[in-house]
């Protein structure tokens, strides 16, 4: 089996007891299917739930909190039991682990994503196994992934994972509820995930866990739009994670429609930037970069918005909707003056590069990430 590069999401139900404490005996046979995926040549990236679970019991809640320094209190508890005792059992194998812990805003940053990127193949690189959590004790609600289940959909479409594994509590996606309705069937591959599909599943998770069936629905769309394939389903044993990466796994794989992954660069401008302005342009830009691969020129743009510099991310307009966003390559002090200077008939003024083709990325690409 070729070396490949894993992301494998273990949720809260699959790491702790009812009571809210960690289960050593799960979290026993998690390590011993992570170390085998090592010992395979596998690189591999552990997205870890359980902070919260694992520590509300500290703080005298009798069930996971429902406010949110409730859930932060916990998460500051739980967290510290989590990675020591990841620490102490990968030590065993004689595999250093390192927690990453973050938010929307280490994305949404542009520096800050490139350092979390830069960070993450260092420790690969180094050996070491990266355990991800988002960050839950600074976290508040307008800069949370929702769940940990698009965490890791977006980090294994920025680590450009070959394969992301989400381990759960069913074994696999049903067409209806299998706990309620016993004629559900199984699906064990789907060529994607519609809309229907995610209108149509419960969003109930575990007592322990924040997720259910539909963030998993929706992490999948989003990591197979990355050019990620993604597993969804039940393992058992400690060479359970081999299983899945064999075809043999309990569960249900999503193949990625995508030929190749989205690059670093244009995710972040796709699914993590701001745009700072919008730019209006011609029908004969539009053609150019909706159809032809080309980058867009200033020759072609009617008008611009908002007020950006080099470097900043803007919408893109043709003659009737958005085309797309971009990185711009000048500021709009520069572009306007760009712009004026074209329609001056007593000038000629040669047409600059706003906007290159690597540094954009469509409208239907971005609905298909985010959809």
């Amino acid at each position: 089996m070729r070396r490949q590069r894993i992301v494998v999401k273990i949720g809260s139900s699959s790491l702790t007891n009812e009571k809210g404490g960690i289960d050593q005996q799960k979290l026993d046979e998690h390590v011993h299917a992570l170390v085998a995926l090592r010992e395979a040549n596998h690189e591999v990236i552990l997205v870890s739930s359980g902070a919260v679970a694992a520590g509300f019991r500290g703080l005298g809640y009798s069930s996971r909190p429902v406010t949110l320094k409730g859930k932060q209190a916990a998460a500051a508890i739980g967290q510290s039991m989590l990675i020591q005792t990841y620490i102490e059992k990968f030590s065993a194998f004689d595999i250093t682990v390192a927690l990453l812990l973050l938010t929307r805003d280490d994305f949404s940053d542009r520096e800050r994503y490139r350092n979390a990127y830069a960070t993450m193949t260092e420790l690969l690189e180094r050996g070491a196994i990266p355990i991800i959590n988002e960050n839950d004790t600074v976290s508040v609600e307008e800069l949370t992934f929702g769940d940990n289940d698009m965490l890791s959909a977006l980090v294994s479409g920025f680590i450009h994972a070959d394969q992301l594994i989400i381990l759960t509590d069913i074994n696999g996606i049903y067409n209806g509820n299998p706990r309620t309705n016993p004629a559900a069937v199984k699906y064990d591959y789907l060529d994607g995930i519609t809309e229907e599909m995610i209108q149509d599943t419960d969003t109930t998770g575990s007592k322990v866990g924040t997720g259910g069936m539909k963030s998993k629905l929706i992490a999948a769309k989003t990591a197979t739009m990355l050019g990620v394939p993604v597993f969804i389903g039940y393992g058992e044993g400690q060479d359970k994670l081999i299983q899945v990466l064999q075809g043999n796994g309990d569960g249900t794989y999503i193949a990625s429609p995508s030929k190749a992954p989205i690059n670093t660069r244009k995710q972040w401008i796709a699914l993590h930037s701001e745009a700072m302005g919008g730019i209006y342009v011609d029908k004969g830009a539009e053609e150019a970069i909706s159809n032809q691969g080309s980058s867009l020129l200033s020759a072609g743009i009617l008008k611009i918005s908002g007020t950006f510099e080099k470097g900043d991310v803007v919408q893109v307009y043709g003659m009737h909707d958005l085309l797309g966003k971009g990185e711009i390559s000048c500021s709009s002090d520069e572009l306007q003056r760009t712009i004026k200077s074209h329609s001056d008939r007593e000038k000629v003024t040669p047409s600059i590069e706003v906007i290159h083709r690597d540094g954009w990325v469509s409208v239907q690409k971005i609905g298909e990430a985010l959809s």
